[in-house]
């Protein structure tokens, strides 16, 4: 075979190959934008939450778009509140208010972001300014807030619900 025919038949197997690839995440993007829309997003609003989320994913490598202002992580799940929303909701089920479900540890940031921790582990956090936790988990269970040195800042024993300062706190471990 010349090598013409060998570069041409590669370039097809390749473009086959990246083909669904492509696709699903066309389809993923398209999503995404159909739920900004009907969120009300300008364009511009729309693009500052992306940034947000892209800031975030690229601070979590375990981090995964779900949809608009949603993200899977290690230790749970991220809502990012969207420009306008007065109340944080997923944009992929907008009529569906957030709870913390039974065994979760859920934080709500200065800016308004959902933090739902429901696996034990030790977690990256960049939640910022004065804001809640409900510490939903089995009782007895111990949630704790470290400092950037990994130093303990403070705990909290479930089942109870408060405020705290979120911005001095850089990791938890939520059981």
């Amino acid at each position: 075979m010349s090598p013409r025919k060998i570069l041409a038949t590669m370039t097809a197997t390749a473009a086959l190959m990246a083909g669904p690839v492509l696709t699903a995440e066309a389809s993923t993007t398209t999503a995404f934008s159909q739920q900004t829309r009907a969120a009300g997003l300008s364009a511009a609003q729309t693009a500052g939450l992306q940034q947000q989320v892209d800031a975030l994913l690229a601070s979590d490598p375990s981090a995964r778009q779900v949809s608009a202002n949603k993200l899977s992580t290690a230790g749970g799940s991220v809502v990012l509140r969207a420009p306008g929303q007065t109340e944080t909701r997923d944009l992929a089920s907008p009529d569906t208010a957030l709870a913390c479900g039974n065994g979760h540890l859920c934080i709500t940031d200065g800016n308004g972001n959902n933090y739902d921790y429901y696996r034990c582990g030790y977690y990256d956090f960049n939640g910022v300014g004065n804001g809640t936790f409900n510490n939903n988990q089995t009782s007895g269970t111990r949630a704790r807030f470290y400092n950037s040195d990994g130093s303990e800042r403070w705990s909290n024993v479930a089942k109870d619900t408060g405020t705290a300062n979120w911005t001095p706190v850089f990791h938890i471990r939520p059981c």
